[in-house]
């Protein structure tokens, strides 16, 4: 590679994380509006006052207002997704699996509560991405299965349960959890219910 063609393709990744950090920066603002306004009240050019740039510069990463509202969902799932990987793999049974899932799945709406408002307040009323929190629901429900399952072999979870009925509890509380939290303004540690919440779905309400 001679000089020129270096220089070439320093210029090329300068631009490429120049582009990234703006179509970050966008997404984030994008975020900061809709959980203030909502989807539909929310505008463009709110959006691009947030982020400090012209309306014009968002025509050139995002076709229109959906689109930015899909990207966004699609960037944070993927983030979100990527941290849940890396808790899950902690945990040496099925019992710390499901911990650390948790745990982590409420530590990281707890960090952004733009992303918990959107996700908890806004989406699941808006049909043109339906298909897109689905493909978001099967993912996290595949992941506890995986975990159920493990558990039904180890022991420490009942093998007589169906799992789908199972993992749709967990999601259910999980998801009430933090839209009760939401709603609250976040005025309490959401990460602190992690625990109480593992501990109702591994011993149930019946006493002793």
């Amino acid at each position: 590679m001679n000089l020129y063609s270096f220089i070439l393709r320093k210029d090329d990744i300068s631009l490429q994380k120049n582009k990234s950090e703006k179509y970050n920066k966008i997404l984030n603002s994008a975020g900061a509006v809709f959980a203030k306004f909502g989807f539909y009240k929310a505008t463009i050019s709110q959006i691009a006052a947030q982020a400090g740039v012209a309306d014009g510069t968002l025509y050139l990463y995002f076709k229109n207002k959906d689109d930015i509202l899909y990207q966004f969902i699609s960037f944070k799932t993927n983030v979100v997704f990527k941290e849940m990987h890396i808790a899950v793999k902690k945990g040496r049974n099925a019992e710390e699996k499901l911990r650390y899932l948790i745990r982590c799945h409420l530590t990281e709406f707890q960090n952004d509560r733009n992303m918990a408002i959107i996700f908890q307040s806004e989406v699941r009323y808006l049909r043109d991405i339906e298909s897109q929190i689905k493909d978001i629901s099967k993912m996290y429900l595949d992941l506890l299965s995986d975990i159920i399952e493990q558990g039904q072999i180890e022991g420490s979870m009942r093998q007589d349960l169906f799992v789908g009925l199972v993992k749709r509890f967990i999601l259910g509380a999980v998801e009430g959890v933090i839209s009760t939290w939401v709603s609250a303004d976040g005025r309490y540690d959401l990460v602190s219910m992690a625990d109480p919440l593992v501990d109702l779905y591994l011993t149930g309400l019946k006493g002793q």
